[in-house]
C-alpha cells in the first residue's frame, strides 16, 4: 500500500490545520493507521493512531484535546485535525499503516510509511 500525506503548511500559534493521508494500492484490507512526527534534531514520535473501523483512537499526551484523528474507509483516507497549534508542534508529519489488528503507538510495528508533510507553527 502507498501512502500520500498532504495538508501541511505555515500557521500561526493558535491556528488550525488538517492533514490528510490517502492510501492507494492494496487497499482491499484496511489497516490500523497512525500519525507520527519528527522535529528538527529529534527522533520521530507517535502522535495519534486509529483502529481499522475508526472506533478506537489513541493520542500522545502532548496533543490530547487539541488533535483529532479520523478516517473515511470509503475514500481510503485518514485525517488529522490539528487545533490550538503551538510552535512545538512544528515537525514533519508522517502517516503510517500497520497490518496488525490492535492499535499501537510503536513506530517499529508500522509496515508502510508516507513521505511526510511539513507543519510549521510560528509564534
Amino acid at each position: 500500500v502507498q501512502l500520500q500525506a498532504s495538508g501541511g503548511g505555515l500557521v500561526q500559534a493558535g491556528g488550525s490545520l488538517r492533514l490528510s493521508c490517502a492510501a492507494s494500492g492494496r487497499t482491499d484490507s484496511t489497516y490500523v493507521m497512525g500519525w507520527f512526527r519528527q522535529a528538527p534534531g529529534k527522533e520521530r514520535e507517535f502522535v495519534a493512531a486509529i483502529s481499522r473501523s475508526g472506533g478506537s483512537t489513541r493520542y500522545a499526551d502532548s496533543v490530547k484535546g487539541r488533535f483529532t484523528i479520523s478516517r473515511d474507509n470509503a475514500k481510503n483516507t485518514m485525517y488529522l485535525q490539528m487545533n490550538s497549534l503551538k510552535p512545538e508542534d512544528t515537525a514533519i508529519y508522517y502517516c503510517a499503516a500497520d497490518s496488525a489488528v490492535a492499535v499501537t503507538t510503536t513506530i517499529e510495528l508500522y509496515d508502510y510509511w508516507g513521505q511526510g508533510t511539513l507543519v510549521t507553527v510560528s509564534s
